[in-house]
């Protein structure tokens, strides 16, 4: 497997010199400043890979493979006149990535809102610190902070009285930073920040789509971008939905093995694949990521390596553990991703027998605790994550035949 790391561009706390150290060769990131339906250039790109990429003889090379991510411009989600240019723009800019050999688009399509969580500072019982989703805390904010249009009507009164108690035990900066975490906009989103009124404005434009009208829309988007993504060597690799259920009454459409079938039976392109976020699929009980990892290895262009813990008595609340710990069985989907590199291998067809994996979400811990870092991409924390992830891959690869 190549080992890879996510970095945010100049203004990373983590560097690249702190990301040699580390051991991974391969870099993840993104033109973070390019707004969401602009053109990635070429000069844009190469300044980029020249940034990541140059480095003295007595240095260890790093080499930006992986692209996390194009943003989808809202409009493209919701199919409104004129998303077509925003569509072209897109396929520009995977076609000068593809010029410059950058072969792998993590994306998502995720309406209006990306990865959530209500704590971005959760202390452990260790003294460490985790991103974690309160599904109490959730609801609080979107029934009395936000205060959004019928949402009642998406929860139980159990739901409701669970939401009212956190709320009225909320200080007033603890309801403050609880909005900041969800609508502010974190590090690699790809939707903007919100303030309230913005972020109900949006939400409003999706109260004619479901589920189905949210599919076709990626199906739309897909059926423009495949083609050219074949044409030039891409590998595209969806993002699942964080959390993997809907939200603000949001229809979300990655979340489940299910999904995964509806989307490759309508786009069947072995350039149409996925990206295995272990955490984020496991956040939901109903998915076993080893039989995904097994069922899905030709489409797993990209793997997201974390653990998640599920609260026992409310499912829809998870923090984020060890990377070994937690609900999935880290091991065994290990085992599956080592094993479609060998059936790769074995085929000989040319295609990058090698699965692109980085750490992800690593707590905030030891020196880090004291130092600025973007929430969940600390540096001991993914450190830690990346080497019990490799002691893993080189026990497990001594037993694939």
């Amino acid at each position: 497997m190549r080992e890879s790391w996510r970095w945010f561009g100049p203004n990373d706390p983590v560097s690249l010199n702190d990301i040699r150290q580390t051991g991974a060769t391969d870099i993840v990131s993104a033109l973070h400043n390019i707004p969401a339906g602009e053109v990635w250039t070429e000069e844009a790109i190469v300044a980029h890979k020249n940034m990541i990429e140059s480095c003295s003889a007595d240095e260890s090379p790093l080499a930006w493979t992986v692209v996390e991510s194009i943003p989808v411009h809202e409009s493209i989600k919701l199919n409104l006149p004129g998303c077509d240019k925003y569509i072209d723009a897109w396929i520009t800019s995977m076609e000068n990535l593809a010029k410059h050999g950058i072969k792998v688009i993590c994306y998502n399509f995720m309406p209006v809102i990306d990865w959530t969580r209500t704590d971005l500072k959760y202390k452990l019982p260790s003294g460490a610190y985790t991103l974690r989703f309160d599904q109490h805390k959730f609801a609080a904010f979107d029934l009395f902070i936000l205060q959004r249009d019928n949402a009642e009507a998406d929860y139980s009164e159990h739901e409701l009285l669970a939401a009212k108690q956190t709320y009225e035990s909320m200080s007033e900066q603890e309801k403050e930073t609880l909005t900041a975490n969800i609508i502010a906009g974190l590090p690699g989103k790809m939707t903007d920040s919100y303030n309230l009124d913005t972020f109900k404005a949006m939400l409003a434009q999706y109260q004619d789509i479901d589920e189905q009208s949210l599919r076709n829309n990626l199906f739309r988007f897909l059926s423009r971008v495949v083609p050219k993504a074949e044409a030039v060597g891409m590998k595209l690799a969806i993002h699942p939905d964080d959390p993997p259920r809907s939200m603000f009454g949001l229809p979300r459409i990655i979340c489940t093995a299910d999904d995964l079938d509806i989307l490759f039976a309508e786009i069947p392109s072995e350039a149409n694949g996925i990206t295995l976020c272990v955490g984020t699929y496991s956040s939901r009980p109903d998915n076993n990521l080893v039989e995904m990892a097994g069922k899905f290895a030709p489409r797993i262009h990209f793997s997201h390596l974390r653990g998640v813990a599920r609260d026992p008595g409310e499912q829809r609340s998870f923090q984020e553990a060890s990377h070994l710990d937690g609900d999935v069985d880290m091991i065994g989907v290990v085992e599956q991703l080592l094993r479609e590199e060998k059936r790769r291998e074995q085929l000989n067809t040319g295609q990058l027998k090698d699965i692109f994996i980085r750490p992800d979400h690593g707590h905030q811990m030891l020196d880090d605790i004291n130092r600025q870092s973007n929430p969940g991409y600390s540096a001991i924390g993914r450190l830690k994550g990346l080497a019990e992830i490799r002691g893993v891959i080189r026990t497990v690869s001594r037993f694939i035949d």
